[in-house]
């Protein structure tokens, strides 16, 4: 996971997240297990809970080592490949997204996520954003093993 960078304003914490995961599957398998939300416990560990909310939403739980679940909401902007894109809402606002390509061993996926921590997340980020960024590298670390392991079985 590439460094994430915090700034914001007052009540508001604005985070920037990147990485590379490499799967050894194809961007096709890897995309159905990245679209398929309401399957993320299974084979995501930090999210705890995922409940649909109409063919392009859901609301997702997630916790990592900190004693905090983020309560987002997801809004699907694209399924499609080279890039998955979901809007989020909730405990953070932003987007996620994920381009996906061929590496001739299987898919290489690029992480862009940009979101403004708010509420007490926004507040307390003030002072934890290193402990934060350190939590969020860990659930994707869970995250990336996890959809590795899933992609593969399909």
């Amino acid at each position: 996971m590439r460094g994430a960078r915090a700034v914001g304003g007052r009540g508001a914490r604005r985070f920037s997240f990147g990485g590379t995961w490499e799967v050894a599957a194809t961007p096709e398998a890897v995309r159905q297990v990245a679209v398929d939300l309401e399957r993320y416990p299974e084979w995501w560990p930090q999210v705890i809970a995922v409940a649909a909310l109409g063919p392009d939403d859901a609301r997702v739980l997630c916790r990592s080592a900190l004693p905090y679940t983020l309560d987002l909401v997801l809004h699907a902007v694209s399924r499609d490949l080279p890039t998955i894109e979901v809007a989020i809402s909730g405990d953070l606002d932003g987007c996620a997204r994920w381009t996906l390509a061929e590496n001739g061993t299987g898919t290489i996926m690029e992480f862009a996520e940009d979101v403004v921590a708010t509420g007490f997340l926004g507040w307390s980020a003030y002072v934890a954003a290193p402990v934060l960024r350190w939590n969020h590298a860990r659930m994707m670390a869970a995250g990336a093993a996890g959809l590795a392991a899933r992609a593969r079985s399909r």
